[in-house]
């Protein structure tokens, strides 16, 4: 499903991955794990091609993604692709549920089916009554779990998430964990996830430590 041949990125004169080779299966919850400044957010984000590497390939379901024209590759990664990140990045301006179909409309679909599957995901959360609040009158760990449904509302091959946990509480923590476990039971959504938390890292299928850009296994 995705697999990554000798990825190598520098900024400046740091070399911060050091030829990473990596396969991830579909259905499969894989953890990073590592010290600050290992390089785990810098592969996570060249997996999700928001960075590009130095040298090396990413294979998406197939798809040399880097070889990919900057248009085709940004329809690539809205249609194949979810991401979460440790701050939520919701939209303050709109409601949770305009916030969840806001990418399937940049995917170009039609405005009512992509609110009808808003409120599938909305109601897979148990966040139904808060289609129409506004993020200031979310919970912290409801603007998490919104943010999740957002990731999925145009059914990405896999979903990459950054420190998901690491601004809520160890309650709301253990909540959004159970609910990736859950969803990679009921959708066979792949995940990889980079985090701190290890309670998270030991419920991943595997886990993989990053010492100085070098994949430890």
């Amino acid at each position: 499903m995705i697999k990554v041949t000798q990825i190598k990125k520098s900024y400046h004169n740091l070399q911060v991955l050091k030829g990473i080779d990596l396969e991830i299966k579909k259905g499969e919850i894989v953890c990073l794990v590592g010290a600050s400044g290992a390089g785990k957010s810098t592969l996570l984000h060249i997996m999700g091609t928001l960075d590009k590497p130095d040298s090396g390939e990413v294979l998406i379901n197939g798809e040399n993604v880097f070889m990919l024209p900057d248009k085709e590759l940004s329809r690539f990664r809205n249609h194949h692709i979810g991401f979460v990140f440790q701050f939520h990045h919701l939209l303050p301006e709109f409601t949770a549920l305009e916030n969840i179909y806001l990418p399937a409309l940049i995917a170009k679909v039609p405005q009512k089916k992509a609110m009808e599957q808003a409120h599938e995901l909305l109601a897979l959360f148990n966040l139904s009554n808060r289609a129409g609040h506004k993020t200031s009158q979310l919970s912290g760990g409801e603007q998490q779990r919104i943010a999740v449904a957002r990731a999925l509302i145009n059914k990405p091959s896999v979903v990459l998430a950054d420190e998901p946990s690491g601004n809520l509480d160890s309650k709301n923590a253990k909540e959004l964990h159970t609910l990736f476990l859950e969803l990679r039971k009921t959708l066979n959504q792949t995940f990889v996830i980079v985090t701190h938390n290890e309670n998270f890292a030991a419920m991943a299928d595997r886990t993989l430590h990053i010492a100085d850009g070098v994949l430890m296994g």
